[in-house]
């Protein structure tokens, strides 16, 4: 009896070998290939995007007024660009538990007015579904499901009943007769979402898709599916209770925005003020030391964020720091400026960053706050009561105009605060303005300043 045929699948990137390989030649990848069947030739009856027998001009293409449509989740509709688009896909992925599942029910609920709407689980039975939208308190009677988990049925239910929106649930436990290999391989994650878009594409469906993710917070299969679909959105907890999207790849908007949801009973609810969300009630108190406050811009909307710092002595001459909410390689650079510019002696000392809330910075703005918090840890001197700082720090510690401050100002003058410590002197500030050039003249201004 002939052996079955099998070749090698990286499960990060999808390159094929015919031999198992340690190390992926295309992503750099060790020990990523896995065993699998050579797929069988296909039928010819996969899903396909066709225009017409002829290629169209692009002047007579039509385009539907209704082409984006709103999903009546506001914060949905921020981060996927203001709407969900027909015919669009968008995978969803995030921790277990973390209200995936949850969010897709209210989604299909909201989009059920005017639309026909379907829910496919893979993972649970009808009834569990439904014991979930009774606690969402949702109109059981507007939402359809199915399960299975075969590509080929699914296909065939989509291709009669047409529904407006689809949700997937999982993405990872999809299977193709064509492929044999188990639910979740590479083969048959990429085989069964290429179907999938590609007949949602045709038939003018949008398509949710809800992906697992690995241990390292990474969609799991080969990343051929991010490059397939439309959008990406991942699914994070920042703290208890709170959960944040954000878009890794939009191709109908900004990958800039996020959305900020708090969990309850009743489901996942936009945060009514995310502006003031990640700052606590300290502007009538004494500020400890080690506390900075800054505005951060994130898509069209401004944060106000606490940098909390600390120092400590390091133990058996060995310093270290700890940041998991700001770029280690960051935190490392400002405190290098600040011992070489300023003269803080930092280089016996652990390091321990953390922001309030633990919303995730990567704008250059944060470096002057960053450098003041430090500061303010290492003298155990408190920073003014309501005072905001942003700018960049160069290596040469110099203090650098970054972007949108009129706006940044603007947000934290709606918040209570009075005073700005910024690189450039603004226009028509709202705030009293301290201007610096170095680093070290900032330390110097605010350590003067009451």
């Amino acid at each position: 009896m002939k052996d079955k045929a099998v070749h090698y699948v990286c499960s990060q990137c999808g390159r094929v070998e015919t031999k198992w390989l340690g190390r992926c030649p295309d992503c750099g990848s060790w020990n990523t290939f896995e065993e699998e069947a050579v797929r069988k030739a296909s039928d010819g009856k996969r899903a396909v995007i066709s225009t017409a027998t002829k290629p169209v001009s692009l002047d007579e293409v039509e385009v539907d007024p209704l082409f984006r449509y709103e999903t009546g989740i506001s914060e949905l509709d921020r981060v996927l660009g203001g709407g969900v688009m027909r015919g669009s896909s968008i995978l969803l992925g995030g921790e277990p538990g973390i209200g995936k599942s949850t969010l897709m029910l209210q989604v299909l609920e909201k989009c059920s007015t005017g639309r026909k709407v379907l829910y496919i689980s893979g993972e649970e039975s009808p009834s569990q579904v439904k014991l979930r939208a009774q606690r969402l308190e949702l109109n059981l009677a507007s939402i359809s499901i199915f399960c299975d988990t075969r590509v080929e049925v699914v296909v065939s239910l989509l291709s009669d009943e047409k529904p407006d929106v689809v949700v997937v649930d999982s993405l990872q436990t999809l299977t193709s007769e064509d492929i044999p290999s188990p639910a979740g391989s590479v083969n048959q994650i990429r085989s069964c979402s290429t179907t999938l878009v590609g007949l949602c594409k045709q038939l003018g469906i949008s398509l949710f898709l809800i992906g697992h993710v690995t241990k390292e917070g990474v969609l799991a299969g080969p990343k051929v599916i991010e490059h397939l679909v439309d959008t990406v959105i991942y699914f994070e907890q920042i703290s208890s209770g709170v959960q944040l999207i954000r878009a890794a790849k939009n191709r109908f908007g900004s990958v800039d925005e996020i959305g900020i949801f708090s969990m309850h009973e009743k489901g996942l609810s936009p945060v009514a003020n995310p502006s003031s969300f990640f700052i606590t009630d300290r502007l009538t108190k004494d500020i400890p030391p080690g506390i900075s406050y800054t505005p951060v811009i994130e898509g069209s909307r401004t944060f106000l964020v606490e940098i909390q710092a600390l120092t400590t002595s390091a133990k058996n001459g060995f310093t270290r720091i700890y940041s998991d909410r700001i770029d280690t390689a960051r935190v490392t650079r400002v405190a290098a400026i600040l011992e070489r510019h300023a003269g803080l002696h930092l280089s016996d000392q652990d390091i321990y960053v953390n922001v309030a809330g633990g919303m995730k910075l990567n704008e250059v703005s944060i470096e002057l706050p960053l450098a003041l918090a430090l500061w303010s840890a290492l003298t155990n001197k408190s920073l003014p009561k309501a005072l905001i700082s942003f700018g960049e720090l160069s290596l040469a510690g110099e203090v650098r105009s970054v972007g949108f401050p009129d706006k940044r100002e603007k947000a934290a003058k709606e918040l209570g605060f009075k005073r700005s410590m910024v690189p450039k002197v603004g226009t028509r500030s709202p705030l009293v303005q301290h201007v610096c050039s170095t680093v070290k003249e900032a330390l110097e201004l605010v350590n003067s300043l009451k």
